[in-house]
């Protein structure tokens, strides 16, 4: 997991590197087509095309394929029609886990993520079964040597963010889904540059896990944040410092 944080260690992230850039590519693509589908394709009144257009930025995508992608989605240009889909299930020692997808065929991809969960030593389940563990809220990444902790609770406890808590040479900045824009726009005003904004699905209840379970929940989630359609996998698994630091 990435930091120690309560909401950093409940979501593996890996760091985007070259051999990974084309299928993160892939997904912001997918999200902005859907996204631009459901609320039109102008950022300013979509929250949600708004909120991937920032995730593209954040990952180099050429402006050129977010056009493309907008586009896609509101039928200027054919393209493949995505459905949002979630799938539920457990990882090794019962921790929970939220699978969320796009995909053109739900059977396909819904087998085939039964077939990773089987093979990692967890289990899928039905709707219903972990969802409610979770929670939307937003979640805001500032680097610490970009503001100081007194600025940014100035500016975002004052737009109405939730909290602020530090993770390492970061600060994470918690706000309701309600709050999430205008807590961005604080930001913006402020001039303070973000590293990423989105909404994440932050579980209720945190469960900590030793070595070896932590190991086969992030092989699980390597697994299936792998597979095209997956565009997130969020999990209540809390891996503790000193067990993250045996992993390595």
């Amino acid at each position: 997991m990435s930091g120690h944080s309560k909401w950093a260690s409940i979501k593996h992230k890996k760091a985007l590197t070259d051999s990974k850039r084309g299928k993160v590519f892939t997904k912001v693509i997918r999200e902005i087509t859907v996204a631009a589908k459901m609320g039109g394709g102008d950022p300013n009144t979509n929250p949600r095309l708004r909120t991937a257009i920032v995730t593209a930025k954040a990952a180099n995508m050429p402006s050129d394929n977010v056009e493309r992608a907008i586009k896609k989605g509101t039928g200027e240009l054919e393209g493949v029609s995505y459905e949002e889909v979630a799938y539920e299930g457990y990882g090794h020692g019962g921790v929970a886990v939220l699978v969320l997808c796009l995909t053109d065929n739900k059977n396909r991809t819904a087998s085939e993520i039964r077939s990773i969960f089987t093979k990692k030593n967890g289990n899928m389940a039905g709707a219903g079964s972990v969802a409610w563990i979770f929670e939307k809220k937003g979640l805001i990444v500032v680097d610490a040597g970009t503001a100081s902790e007194d600025q940014l609770m100035e500016v975002a406890l004052n737009a109405g963010a939730d909290d602020l808590a530090k993770s390492d040479d970061k600060f994470e900045i918690m706000t309701s889904v309600h709050d999430f824009d205008k807590v961005k726009k604080a930001l913006d005003d402020a001039k303070i540059k973000y590293e990423s904004a989105s909404l994440q699905m932050i579980p209720k209840n945190l469960a900590p896990a030793d070595a070896t379970q932590a190991r086969s929940v992030l092989d699980l989630v390597d697994a299936l944040e792998d597979h095209d359609d997956v565009q997130n996998v969020y999990t209540n698994c809390d891996i503790p410092p000193e067990v993250m630091k045996e992993l390595g």
